[in-house]
């Protein structure tokens, strides 16, 4: 006996697989791109010294390359749980400036062990170009500031490249929504053959 498949329920599946391995393929495109980003920001410690990127449009291509300010006004001091050049943990001093070149920026003047804020009074500071929050970037001292420890380097990394894994969950959920279907339509037909019989 000829089985027909539902149309609705067969329509629904096939939609959601299209989507998974849509969004699978996306992840791949994207892995391809991270990986670029990641060998682009591996090349950038060589490049010659940038203009500190106070415009968030302008901060992923001179991620980790060397670079310039000078704090006109500190606005605002921080310590935060992070590691000095050594691996070891401690807090990272930083502070946020009025840039004598117009704008603001965050500057992470080196690592100590305890959490106490300096008393820094802003000048020129040169460093590496760290990301930031939200987008922005931060400029890390080298050499460190304020009678501070070396700060450890920002690395590109460790930044994630997980789109390899995303794009292997996306087939694979594809893949198991068939096989489920493919049973349940299975045994939707082997119950109807038994009440035929």
């Amino acid at each position: 006996m000829k089985h027909r498949l539902p149309f609705v329920p067969t329509l629904c599946v096939g939609l959601a697989v299209a989507a998974m391995i849509a969004l699978g393929i996306w992840q791949l495109r994207r892995a391809e791109w991270k990986a670029a980003l990641l060998d682009h920001y591996a090349a950038a410690e060589n490049l010659p010294p940038v203009a500190f990127p106070t415009d968030p449009d302008a901060v992923e291509d001179v991620l980790y390359r060397r670079s310039m300010v000078e704090c006109a006004q500190v606005l605002s001091q921080d310590a935060m749980a992070g590691r000095n050049a050594k691996g070891r943990s401690g807090w990272v001093q930083s502070v946020h400036c009025r840039l004598a070149a117009g704008g603001e920026a965050d500057l992470v003047l080196g690592w100590q062990r305890r959490p106490e804020t300096g008393t820094w009074a802003g000048g020129p500071v040169r460093g590496v170009i760290g990301p930031g929050r939200g987008g922005t970037a931060r400029l890390i001292a080298d050499p460190p500031l304020a009678g501070l420890e070396a700060n450890a380097r920002p690395d590109p990394a460790d930044l994630p490249n997980n789109h390899m894994s995303y794009a292997v969950q996306w087939f694979f959920f594809a893949l198991t929504a068939l096989v489920i279907y493919a049973l349940a339509l299975r045994r939707k037909w082997r119950d109807h053959n038994g009440r035929v019989a």
